[in-house]
């Protein structure tokens, strides 16, 4: 499908997103494992891989095998690292494919080696650490004991250890300090052990930034390489690139009498002669039914009225009377002098930037450029 003939769309520049992961190299002076899970962040999936390729990055993050296979199929060679849980029979299905998985807890540790030794081969695990998130890992105070034994395991190559951390992008909390210190003295031990693997890795992008000391062997940016803060306390440097903006186009305009209802329910009722848009654009989209969103039309900005709907918007034109059917309308990105935001969105809608690109729709065409 060409771009003029979509009724909404997202265009995702990969100049933007290659420029990101080598100014994160270049500020981090470490290698980068892009995290690309969740369709990378609405961004798409496939095409955000070949951009990561393209970069230099030598590693690349999922949640699911399925992604990791997915990948694959799809010719992609860097080393790739699944963050979330994988069933122990699909072992052999990440072994076959060269990924590495994530391994955080004994029992776990134990079925992976069962099944990969069983099938005759050696699967790389990276064996998480809890050091304060409270969700996936082991305790760090177990930490020297477990990787040790599971060194010796038959069919595993413990190839990294890791952390997660719960606050770095409130980089003002001790929080991430407190992380730091516990899971250093975990790698410590290792090392006097003398069996400090390959990879040790702990920042995502507020703690890439942030927390020159958590930057080790790899770090893990996910919304960064997209030029998306990662968060309101936590803001990328002006040398990055926003990569997404998402239009879509006036399908009808046309004027409504005083006293006539606007969407379903009727929660708007115009109150004068008003000059009135549709766009096809809805909450099966992405695009949240809330009140107070707005759009840019011919470089102004354009309320939403009543109720969004599934496929379809409705907005209150009388700013814009030039506008004509099929004029080009955004609701991320820049027109003119005016801009939206996913932060912004993110701030209208009561969540967070990530949520706001993640639930970006499958359905919506993406569009890469250079």
């Amino acid at each position: 499908m060409e771009k003029d003939q979509s009724s909404t769309w997202l265009e995702i520049d990969l100049g933007a997103v290659k420029h990101n992961i080598r100014e994160l190299q270049r500020i981090s002076e470490t290698q980068v494992m892009p995290i690309i899970k969740a369709n990378a962040y609405g961004h798409g999936l496939i095409g955000v891989a070949r951009a990561i390729e393209e970069s230099g990055a030598t590693w690349c993050g999922v949640a699911r095998l399925e992604e990791a296979v997915k990948l694959r199929k799809e010719g992609i060679r860097t080393n790739i690292l699944v963050l979330g849980y994988t069933d122990y029979l699909r072992v052999g299905e990440a072994v076959a494919n060269h990924v590495s998985l994530t391994l955080h807890n004994p029992e776990m540790a134990q079925q992976f080696s069962e099944q990969s030794h069983a099938n005759g081969s050696r699967l790389r695990v990276h064996v998480k650490f809890d050091t304060g998130m409270g969700r996936l890992g082991l305790s760090p105070k177990d930490g020297i004991e477990f990787v040790r034994w599971l060194s010796l395991q038959k069919g595993i190559n413990v190839e990294g250890v890791f952390t997660h951390f719960a606050c770095a992008d409130e980089p003002e909390k001790d929080t991430t300090l407190n992380q730091i210190k516990e899971f250093n003295l975990l790698i410590d031990g290792l090392k006097n052990s003398g069996i400090r693997p390959k990879y040790v890795h702990a920042a995502n992008s507020a703690g890439a930034l942030y927390f020159p000391e958590s930057r080790y062997d790899l770090i893990r940016p996910g919304i960064a390489i997209f030029g998306l803060h990662p968060s309101p306390k936590a803001l990328l440097p002006d040398s990055f690139k926003r990569a997404l903006s998402w239009k879509t186009r006036l399908i009808s305009l046309k004027d409504l009498p005083p006293g006539h209802g606007v969407s379903y329910g009727y929660r708007y009722i115009t109150t004068k002669n008003e000059h009135i848009g549709v766009i096809p654009v809805g909450y099966a989209d992405g695009y949240r039914r809330i009140d107070n969103n707005y759009v840019l039309v011919h470089g102004k900005r354009v309320p939403v009225i009543g109720n969004v709907c599934m496929d379809q918007c409705i907005l209150q034109m009388d700013c814009v009377p030039e506008a004509k059917i099929k004029d080009e309308v955004i609701l991320i990105g820049s027109q003119g002098k005016e801009e939206i935001t996913a932060e912004e969105l993110a701030q209208s809608w009561g969540t967070i930037n990530y949520e706001v690109i993640c639930g970006l729709a499958r359905r919506l065409p993406r569009f890469y450029s250079q």
